[in-house]
């Protein structure tokens, strides 16, 4: 298997990213994830520099830091140990719930669940996502309702599939690898150990596994079928 198309440097820019650190000694981006705990360890951490509104709940905010021009809003929920940079929004009813690393710009909206993940600047995952072990690129935008699942059936360990052949990763848990300026449409989901190149392009209401490669474009061949209905109720 070809696997220098799961390098890092196939999936992110890191040259602005504030915190590239959490990549350092990472061949591979699904790697980052396993380091999240020592990272945290380690960072710098307690450090808030935003207004934080009454409604608004912090859990262990020693071990949250968030930057400046950063809006939280009341009804958010956030558990440390978390980072959250300079210029993002945690909607009304943003669980973070701990272990979670954001860049600058982000957003993390209304009924959006994330926990150990990375999301680098600019994401946007605004209205229903569940994001669980996952690291999401430069610009990355999740429509609403989609969901990266990130633990097997069976509670096995996940693999990452292509073209047939196996990658295991050596993680219990594991959403999906997204590289820089993917879009996904509404309702789209993900299966563990997926894995998503750059710039991809993926239609609403999809189930995507296994590996995508950069600027793909995954729609599905199912076709919506109109015909006549006559409502007999009324005879």
């Amino acid at each position: 298997m070809d696997m220098e198309k799961f390098l890092l440097d196939q999936f992110f820019n890191l040259k602005d990213f504030a915190l590239a650190q959490v990549f350092e000694e990472c061949q591979y981006a699904w790697c980052a994830l396993a380091r999240l705990e020592e990272f945290f360890a380690h960072v710098e951490l307690g450090k808030i520099e935003c207004e934080i509104p009454k409604g608004a709940v912090l859990v262990d905010p020693e071990k949250i830091s968030i930057g400046k021009g950063t809006i939280v809003e009341p009804g958010a929920f956030i558990r440390g140990p978390c980072v959250i940079g300079e210029n993002c929004e945690v909607r009304h009813g943003a669980y973070i719930r701990g272990f979670v690393l954001a860049g600058n710009g982000c957003i993390i909206g209304n009924s959006t669940e994330v926990k150990s993940s990375i999301l680098l600047d600019g994401v946007c995952i605004a209205h229903f996502n569940y994001v669980g072990d996952s690291i999401l690129g430069n610009r990355v935008n999740l429509g609403a309702g989609v969901k990266l699942a990130n633990l097997r059936l069976d509670n096995q360990t996940i693999q990452i599939s292509d073209a047939g052949q196996k990658i295991s990763t050596n993680l219990k848990k594991l959403g999906a690898i997204i590289g820089d300026d993917a879009q996904f449409g509404c309702n789209a989901v993900t299966n563990p150990g997926t894995v998503v190149g750059k710039g991809v392009f993926c239609h609403p209401c999809m189930t995507i596994g296994g590996y995508i490669p950069p600027n793909a474009k995954v729609r599905s061949t199912q076709k919506m079928v109109i015909q006549d209905y006559v409502d007999r109720s009324c005879f």
